[in-house]
């Protein structure tokens, strides 16, 4: 069997697991919160996305062993008959990715789980998912300034941006009661982030090469996923504040009467 051969199967074993999360995404960001629904959803689309991101890290590293091996498609390409630019683009910026979405899948699971059982949100792998996120994004800027891809160096910045907000809450000793479900909400939808923006640059590069490192398409699910955090963030904040300035009141009104 071929190296092409494997990263065929690979490919198959991604689009079964990845096709079906790309659409049931919206089940848990649309229905009740909280939910049977919202659960179940939810909890399948984060395992659907941890089996994807695993095959993308083996089609990633097989990308950067054998770049035009895996990709025969391109060998007569104009740009992408490079072998630098598919192990570039290809191979470390989808390696990245692939981290980036295990990070954030795996880590807003986690949070759903624990709720404000913060103890066992700081385990040794979520420490050492921020560890591993921060040299995959390191190296993914580090590889977009040595071949000259501006569009590897900003894509990086979501993973330290991610690792920075993970820490913050991993560090706190005493998060507030909402603190949990606000992360959760960052991750999982970030997670839809991650997934949408790889289907849309990687899925291309099989019909369009050329759309792989246009800035307008990776710039649709930052720009639509960014609105979904700051809404939900925003009413979830919303929600808890109204109900504990209606306890403080019916504790004053309460006091008063006594």
């Amino acid at each position: 069997m071929s190296a092409h051969d494997i990263f065929i199967a690979l490919i198959a074993i991604h689009i079964t697991a990845g096709a079906p999360g790309l659409i049931g995404f919206w089940i848990p960001v649309g229905s009740k919160k909280g939910g049977n629904l919202h659960k179940l959803s939810g909890r399948w689309f984060a395992i659907a996305m941890l089996v994807a991101a695993t095959t993308a890290i083996c089609m990633s590293t097989m990308s950067l062993i054998w770049p035009m091996e895996t990709h025969p498609h391109l060998l007569h390409h104009e740009e992408f008959s490079d072998p630098v630019l598919v192990r570039g683009i290809f191979g470390w910026m989808m390696l990245y990715l692939a981290i980036l979405t295990i990070n954030l899948a795996w880590y807003g699971w986690r949070l759903a789980v624990n709720k404000m059982d913060h103890a066992k949100n700081r385990t040794w792998i979520q420490w050492g998912l921020q560890a591993v996120l921060t040299v995959a994004a390191l190296q993914c800027a580090i590889e977009g300034i040595r071949i000259g891809q501006p569009m590897m160096i900003g894509i990086s910045t979501i993973g330290f941006a991610t690792v920075a907000t993970n820490m913050w809450f991993l560090m706190k000793t005493k998060p507030s009661p909402i603190d949990w479900l606000l992360e959760h909400i960052k991750a999982i939808v970030g997670t839809g982030i991650s997934v949408y923006t790889a289907f849309f640059a990687f899925g291309a590069v099989r019909f369009i090469p050329e759309l792989a490192l246009a800035p307008a398409l990776w710039a649709v699910p930052l720009v639509v996923g960014l609105s979904l955090i700051f809404y939900h963030r925003w009413k979830v904040a919303k929600q808890f504040n109204d109900r504990r300035r209606a306890a403080e009141a019916r504790r004053m009104s309460a006091g008063a009467a006594e």
